[in-house]
């Protein structure tokens, strides 16, 4: 039968990208500018705070973060996050979505500052502070997930949805570049300023005591973009979906919009029965679980793999950099010139693959569709890293780094080309208005214990097996990165096989591809099966 449609929710539809469509990405996108410079400019101060904190006089090698420190300070924004997204995504579904959204950017503003701050009289002290502040920075973050992609989806047309919840995201690609260029214009400026020697030269002048401003300054800056952001989140009206279906209150969905759209809309609210009929279904439902169980299945696990080899890949960074002569031994450099050297070669690597993996996904994710981007960025990333574990011992060879460096940058450019941007899409799309925001959450959530998995399990794994490194890295020997890289290379092959649990909503309505009911009765659920590529 022909599927019926509120009039309100026909005409975000069918609307033409406009001013309010840029505005709801700006929004948005401010925030995963935020949470993208949050949660990776710890990365570029953790040798820095182990270096001012946990300095042992005549230890031959600088002071490192001790590992259980190293791992808190790493793990305590994952877990808050793991938090947000489940609370928030949960109650995005039961008040609304707009309820919360200038809550969440109010903790990530309080985290950021706050992490700044951080006090105590022994180095664990500040470490414990530093711990406890970025645990509710992660609740922001963590929360403005499913709420960010959800408001974004409801609020798009057909044609375009995915670009635009992929322009969101994108936003993440310019916090991570933003991190990296504070961390160089501070760390450049406090050098020039001081000028301290190498550590092999001084080992107590090579970290002056100017720079435990440094670290604090770089994760201030952080909630500068979330306090723009604030204002106009409180602003926004709610989303006609959630308004109108699961509020059941087409009247208010139809003014909202109508000022939106500036086109005269009807409630209709007599037909809101119809189409409301039957939604008080819960995600663990048996009912929810024959629709839709499979689709969550393969959203959690996609996400969950994706971001055990992502954030991996970041982990790994510092071993390759390392490897390929771009960052110095420590010991012939001062604290403040690390930083800068760390800094630098991330840039270069969210330059080159970072951020045109996310441009590429906005241009072409309404054109080959959300699965074939994740198809090809999970087969790509398997291919890459056969060829550089394969291949490692000689591309780490003077002469020949270069192409490894090309190489583990197009990684990122594949990733983000791929599941990092269609695992965020996905889940905003394909599941009922009344429980998006919670799947979100889920899928959301899955993906960052992934994370933990990546980050603390490729921690100790990517240590080289000779335990050469050993002094210097204060870690025990692991299996080294071309064995990593080989593992990976497997997650990847389970990223694949999970995606083919997914459907496609390119081009489809939201009710369409997530077969919610047509005046009371059920949508056939082939608009909501699992769909070949």
């Amino acid at each position: 039968m022909a599927r019926q449609q509120l009039q309100v929710l026909h005409a975000l539809d069918v609307a033409r990208t406009q001013r309010y469509h840029a505005w709801a990405v700006v929004i948005a996108g401010m925030g995963f500018f935020a949470d993208a410079y949050d949660i990776f400019c710890i990365t570029l101060v953790t040798k820095l705070l182990g270096r001012i904190y946990y300095h042992v006089p005549g230890q031959q090698v600088p002071g490192m973060l001790p590992r259980r420190i190293e791992a808190a300070i790493n793990g305590v924004t994952f877990c808050g996050m793991i938090v947000g997204q489940l609370l928030f995504g949960w109650l995005g579904d039961k008040v609304g979505r707009k309820m919360f959204y200038g809550k969440t950017i109010m903790l990530m503003i309080m985290g950021s500052f706050l992490s700044g701050l951080s006090f105590g009289n022994t180095a664990d002290g500040v470490m414990a502070t530093l711990c406890f502040f970025r645990f509710w920075l992660g609740v922001g973050i963590g929360g403005d997930y499913p709420l960010s992609a959800t408001i974004i989806s409801e609020y798009s047309n057909k044609r375009t949805r995915g670009s635009l919840i992929a322009a969101v995201f994108a936003m993440e690609g310019f916090g991570i570049l933003a991190g990296c260029i504070v961390t160089l214009v501070v760390s450049a400026t406090f050098q020039a300023r001081f000028n301290p020697p190498a550590y092999d030269e001084d080992h107590m002048a090579s970290v002056p005591p100017q720079a435990d401003y440094v670290w604090r300054i770089i994760l201030m800056v952080g909630a500068i973009p979330a306090v723009f952001t604030y204002r106009w989140r409180v602003m926004m009206p709610e989303t006609a979906r959630y308004t109108a279906l699961v509020a059941r209150d087409a009247e208010k969905a139809a003014r909202d919009m109508s000022k939106v759209l500036k086109v005269e809309l009807s409630g209709e609210q007599d037909k809101i029965e119809g189409f409301t009929k039957d939604r008080d279904y819960g995600v663990f439902s048996r009912r929810f679980a024959r629709r839709h169980g499979w689709h969550l299945v393969g959203a959690v696990a996609s996400w969950f793999v994706l971001d055990i080899v992502f954030y991996s890949q970041i982990i790994l960074q510092e071993e390759i950099f390392r490897d390929i002569k771009w960052i110095p031994e420590a010991n012939s450099m001062s604290a403040l010139e690390e930083a800068y050297r760390v800094a630098r070669a991330q840039a270069i690597i969210a330059l080159c693959g970072t951020l045109p993996g996310y441009w590429f996904t906005i241009a072409f994710v309404d054109v080959v569709g959300r699965k074939a981007i994740q198809f090809l960025g999970f087969t790509m990333m398997k291919g890459l890293m056969l060829v550089v574990a394969g291949l490692y011992h000689q591309l780490t060879q003077p002469g020949r780094r270069i192409w490894l460096v090309v190489m583990y940058a197009f990684t990122f450019f594949f990733a983000n080309f791929g599941p990092n941007s269609t695992t965020f899409i996905i889940p905003a799309e394909v599941f009922p208005a009344h429980v998006r925001t919670t799947c979100h959450g889920i899928s959301s959530a899955a993906g960052k214990v992934g994370a933990i998995v990546g980050t603390f399990g490729f921690l100790y794994a990517s240590q080289r097996a000779d335990g050469s490194n050993e002094r210097e890295t204060g870690y025990p020997s692991g299996i080294g990165v071309r064995a990593s890289l080989f593992v990976l290379a497997a997650c990847n092959v389970l990223g694949i096989i999970f995606t083919c649990l997914l459907p496609e909503p390119n081009g489809r309505s939201l009710e369409e591809v997530s077969g919610e009911p047509i005046n009371g009765e059920d949508a056939d659920l082939g608009d909501s099966k699992v769909l070949p590529l």
